[in-house]
């Protein structure tokens, strides 16, 4: 297929609107040729990930792209950094890529970008609408922005973010397209208690199973309640994304594209059908465990990002207890939420109960952790994920509650009746 592009395209390769403008087209339009894209179509929005500093590489690009006057042409959000800047007391890396790292953040923000540092951007004031054709990076939001809010973007990762929003120009190909997101695979469940489906941890143990599932298929699941949350969406999301490749799902009676069974899938045949059952959910969820030791050491919660509700939460199980001293406990949100939650007084709260707050990145890839020998505890199917390899410590699995009343006695408890056949 052979790409056809705009006048305006072809004059930003012809360097006519300078150096950045030729450089950010030509990632984009070789994206758009390798992808098998025909067109270009115009984006409203972006949000970058290559802001997270990887290496000196991530580095260079930003230079070369802010240096030669580079700024972003469509509203444009950042990403999780390395650093937490309100709390630089949390840092223990090593400090030349502490300062490497500032100095990324720092040329995305000289480029225009919006300094939110958040995995979790749908939880910003202002986000895409439905149908809106935008450039999202960053697995989780890639996926609930697809699947929860009805805009459309691709799976983009580094350097291609930064490139779409300079140009304000994407492929029209993969998730951007109609016949690319209906679904093709469906998800029943057989035998799981409505206690269970009732639970917030059900939602990541069923995203981390439909991962590696179903790939980077498109998957509808069906026979749940309409209305689930959209915390709950986000979890589902978010795990799987990290186990598989998902960049969409349909919910029936809970996501924008699918009312029906039969509009998530357009009106064809599923190709495939899955059932999915108690002991398919048991088996997920100690698959998010690598350790069965009671040692625990860490809790980490908010991968994505808490949100206020979720945060509020965390304060009700709390009550007016104190977490054990042997524990270190963390939850991660934006800064934007962290405000609100200082507004409603639950910060210091937080506090009192030694909980530490972590903004603008995230525990699983930044060194805040300082005890990696002992168990670390989550309810995030993202942190369970990813944790173990980027940080060398051993994780157990649990939903919320389990966390911190595992924290309250400094060992791991679960309450393992939910996980019962109905």
């Amino acid at each position: 297929m052979t790409l056809r592009l705009e006048e305006r395209d072809e004059a930003r390769l012809a360097g006519l609107e300078g150096p950045a403008q030729q450089m950010a087209s030509r990632v984009v339009t070789r994206l758009a040729a390798a992808m098998g894209a025909d067109v270009l179509i115009d984006i409203t929005g972006a949000h970058i990930d290559s802001c997270l500093y990887h290496g000196q590489a991530v580095l260079d690009f930003a230079n070369r792209l802010a240096d030669d006057g580079a700024r972003v042409v469509v509203p444009t959000t950042l990403n999780v950094s390395s650093l937490d800047l309100l709390h630089p007391e949390h840092a223990r890396g090593d400090p030349e890529e502490a300062r490497l790292s500032r100095r990324l953040m720092e040329r995305f923000e000289e480029m225009g970008c919006r300094p939110t540092w958040t995995c979790a951007p749908y939880q910003l004031e202002v986000r895409p609408g439905f149908g809106e054709q935008i450039a999202w990076a960053e697995s989780n939001a890639i996926v609930f922005a697809n699947s929860v809010l009805g805009a459309r973007t691709n799976r983009y990762g580094d350097f291609a973010d930064i490139c779409c929003a300079v140009t304000g120009r994407a492929p029209a190909a993969g998730l951007h397209l109609d016949e690319h997101r209906r679904a093709t695979l469906v998800i029943r469940l057989v035998g799981v208690s409505a206690d269970l489906v009732e639970r917030d941890v059900f939602y990541p143990v069923l995203g981390g199973l439909i991962g590696r599932l179903v790939g980077k298929a498109v998957p509808v699941i069906d026979g749940l309640e309409p209305g689930v949350s959209e915390d709950r969406l986000k979890a589902l999301g978010a795990a799987s994304a990290s186990t598989g490749s998902v960049g969409m799902f349909h919910m029936v009676g809970s996501t924008p594209e699918a009312p029906t069974l039969e509009a998530a899938l357009a009106g064809n045949e599923p190709v495939e059908e899955v059932t999915v059952t108690a002991a398919d959910l048991r088996d997920a969820r100690d698959r998010l465990s690598t350790t069965t030791d009671g040692d625990l050491r860490t809790v980490s919660l908010g991968t994505p990002h808490y949100s206020v509700a979720e945060i509020g939460r965390l304060v009700d199980l709390l009550g007016d207890r104190r977490i054990d001293d042997g524990v270190a406990f963390f939850v991660s949100t934006g800064r934007d939420v962290l405000h609100e939650v200082e507004l409603r007084g639950w910060a210091d709260r937080l506090a009192d109960a030694g909980v530490t707050v972590v903004t603008d990145t995230c525990t699983y890839f930044t060194p805040i952790i300082q005890d990696v020998t002992g168990t670390a505890m989550t309810d995030s199917a993202k942190w369970a994920y990813y944790a173990p390899g980027n940080l060398g410590l051993e994780v157990v699995f649990g939903s919320t509650e389990d966390c911190v009343e595992s924290a309250m006695v400094g060992r791991v408890v679960r309450d393992e009746g939910i996980w019962a056949d109905a």
